[in-house]
């Protein structure tokens, strides 16, 4: 792999879980009182899996079904109509193959290259790393374009590398960084890519975003993009989802990477019966399908509205803690926020001291490991569960000699949620 130049730099309770009151959350909260999650023991706050609301998970312990058979059939047609529906396309075809988002992306490398073929890896952490591992290892040319962990890909930095290197096939790019707490500005990024020597494909890495922030597939010209059903979508983990829009389908009939699970043709053409070409995974598929209907009831406007307005909320109440977040504020994800640790404070015991107050969040990867901790809040979530979060994130780290205002920063969270609400549904 060769570095590209130009590239942008940076720089209390086991019932956590649940908001205290019903009443409360009708009055802040009104676009998600359909799809709240019931009490439970604990506050899962990583960013992925994520909670599931109680109706999926009775919907996942349906009794099976033949999964060659027409109700199967109707349950595929509303998972993948509603997903297209969702993220702004009407061009391309919605796969749900039986795997992991990893799963997802290789996938995608190898239905639409082929080894040899010059590819560009936007990295801006872990997961773009891991697109560029993976498409090198399938033989694919690859250079990285990198930003410094904790900033976002520069658009005109890009658009400078792309016009003055050799043509590339395809442009792989990540929507939303879960290691870093980064989202990209990907509607510029594929611009940029459009505008540049041999219109390379735009593939995206679409697992941590898609369902919860704005993405338009076709007004964007977005080639190919994955997902994968435990993150947004409220589902279990277990279905890897890719959108294939007509330019990466006329690379798929040029593409020679090797592939027999993940072949798209195979997927679409028993896509075209009501089937998968192998056995699925049926009750995630079953969780699947109520996590996408309940979006759709939402609105996808609103479920934009509602992640933006609790990301500033969670943002605002760990800020109020003391702590400093990695992102600067145009650059921050609404659906995970990554804040780097205080001097001196070990990870393992704090995370332990959370964990047994039923607050589950996710430590750092690879070099920052250790370093930060990161604040995961998509999919089935309310005001309600992040200010309890951060609630007893406060009143752990006083434990640990970190001197923070938990109550204030409860009313920190809750306030800037309410204000970002207002501005969105006026």
């Amino acid at each position: 792999m060769r570095a590209a130049s130009g590239a942008s730099a940076a720089g209390s309770s086991a019932k956590s879980g649940v908001e205290g009151s019903a009443s409360d959350r009708r009055g802040i909260d009104p676009f998600h009182r359909p799809i709240m999650m019931p009490p439970m023991g604990q506050n899962l706050r990583i960013p992925g899996p994520t909670p599931i609301p109680m109706a999926v998970r009775e919907a996942q312990s349906a009794p099976m079904i033949d999964h060659r058979g027409t109700e199967f059939a109707a349950m595929l047609r509303e998972i993948t109509t509603g997903i297209g529906s969702l993220i702004g396309t009407e061009q391309a075809d919605v796969l749900l193959l039986t795997g992991s988002g990893s799963g997802a992306m290789e996938a995608a490398i190898v239905n639409t290259l082929s080894p040899g073929d010059r590819v560009l890896v936007v990295t801006i952490g872990a997961f773009g790393d891991r697109f560029a591992k993976i498409a090198s290892a399938f033989g694919a040319d690859v250079t990285r374009f990198e930003a410094n962990w904790g900033a976002a890909a520069d658009p005109a930095a890009l658009a400078e590398h792309l016009a003055s290197a050799k043509p590339y096939r395809a442009v792989l790019l990540t929507h939303n960084e879960t290691s870093t707490g980064v989202a990209n500005p990907l509607r510029e990024l594929a611009a940029a890519v459009h505008a540049a020597p041999g219109d390379p494909l735009v593939v995206v890495d679409g697992i941590s975003g898609l369902g919860a922030i704005e993405f338009e597939m076709d007004a964007w010209g977005i080639d190919l993009v994955v997902s994968a059903s435990q993150k947004a979508w409220m589902g279990s983990p277990g279905i890897a989802i890719a959108v294939v829009g007509p330019r990466a389908w006329a690379a798929a009939e040029a593409a020679r990477m090797p592939r027999a699970y993940w072949d798209f043709a195979e997927a679409r053409r028993w896509a075209e019966k009501g089937q998968t070409p192998w056995t699925p995974a049926v009750s995630v598929l079953f969780g699947l399908q109520l996590g996408v209907r309940l979006l759709r009831d939402e609105g996808r406007e609103r479920t934009w509205a509602r992640h933006a307005a609790i990301a500033a909320g969670a943002q605002a109440g760990l800020e109020a803690l003391g702590l400093t977040l990695v992102a600067a504020p145009q650059d921050r994800s609404h659906t995970v926020t990554a804040a780097w640790l205080p001097d001196g404070l070990e990870w393992g015991p704090f995370n332990a001291a959370m964990r047994g107050k039923g607050l589950i969040v996710a430590g750092g990867q690879a070099a920052w490991t250790g370093k930060i901790m990161r604040f995961g809040h998509m999919g089935d979530v309310g005001i309600g569960e992040m200010a309890d979060a951060v609630r007893v994130m406060g009143e752990t780290l006083a434990e640990f000699g970190h001197g923070a205002d938990a109550a204030e920063a409860d009313r920190a969270t809750r306030e800037a949620f309410e204000q970002a609400m207002a501005v969105a549904v006026p």
